[in-house]
């Protein structure tokens, strides 16, 4: 079991970690937590791991470079392979991939020199976020031309690279995906102006409706969006797509191939309602563990 790891959200990685060394052991596996740091090649290399479950979150474990690891040392892990990994944490990538296949997403653009841009191509509110991150951190909604450029060196803190993308208004949903197919989509009602770091990860703060509070003709259009873009990415056994949605019409916003896997966390919502409990959700989780890259010798 991977968790904590060196991004800004270790914290958050080691709560889902838990949880799942809880849920696996009462199921009867063998769990050995392994906090993943610089040394981790050694550690794994001690461990002598048959499968390792993957519960970081952020740069280093959900980005392709412990996936990557991983392949190297032949080690069966879950989640999504080295390259659906890289492509999803890159949030401008993603959105590329899914202009390119006609999957609506809002309009953005990519700034790379820690400066707001002089002009923006869509008008305010918009969303200013690091272009790789997870978990609302160093995200700002930026309704006034006069903050935008604090926004973006907020962003920079967390990433050199800053995501600016057009603010949907509406409702917030998200879809979990599991081997392949929607569990269903949760509506999240953030207690504040947004769902941030703190409104996530603390209880109280977010209100949750399942079935989200639209019409089936919508949730069918969103689940199916989800999915395209799930697969779009190059797909995986599990994952989370986030969207928000105008009206009737849905938008993309990301997907998290290692979704949270704490109690306040939105994936195991979706499955419990599904009918998948947490502790079964884990195991098929482990079940889909694999190996993406085939060896191949002369």
């Amino acid at each position: 079991m991977l968790l904590g790891g060196l991004s800004a959200e270790r914290e958050v990685s080691e709560v889902s970690g838990r949880a799942v060394v809880l849920a696996l052991r009462g199921l009867g596996y063998a769990v050995t937590p392994i906090e993943a740091g610089r040394d981790l090649a050694d550690r794994l290399h001690d461990a002598h791991p048959d499968v390792v479950f993957n519960a970081l979150h952020g740069r280093y474990g959900e980005d392709g470079c412990v996936q990557g690891l991983l392949e190297v040392a032949g080690i069966p892990y879950t989640g999504a392979g080295v390259l659906t990994s890289a492509i999803a944490m890159d949030k401008a990538c993603s959105k590329t991939l899914w202009d390119a296949g006609g999957l609506s997403t809002p309009r953005w653009i990519l700034v790379r020199d820690r400066r707001a841009p002089a002009r923006l191509p869509m008008g305010l509110p918009v969303v200013v976020k690091p272009n790789c991150g997870g978990s609302s951190v160093g995200v700002t909604i930026v309704r006034k031309r006069t903050v935008l450029a604090s926004a973006v060196r907020k962003a920079a803190r967390f990433d050199p690279e800053v995501l600016i993308e057009s603010y949907v208004p509406g409702a917030e949903v998200t879809v979990g995906i599991l081997d392949g197919r929607s569990l269903g989509t949760l509506e999240i009602v953030a207690k504040g102006d947004f769902h941030s770091y703190e409104v996530k990860y603390t209880a109280g703060l977010e209100e949750f409706h399942l079935p989200a509070r639209l019409p089936r003709a919508t949730l069918t259009r969103i689940e199916k969006l989800a999915v395209d873009a799930h697969n779009a990415l190059g797909g995986a056994f599990y994952s989370r797509v986030d969207l928000r949605v105008d009206g009737t019409r849905p938008y993309l916003i990301e997907m998290n191939t290692l979704p949270g896997l704490t109690a306040l966390s939105y994936l195991p919502r979706i499955a419990v309602h599904a009918g998948v409990p947490f502790p079964a959700l884990c195991e098929r989780i482990l079940d889909g563990a694999t190996l993406g890259v085939q060896e191949t010798r002369r």
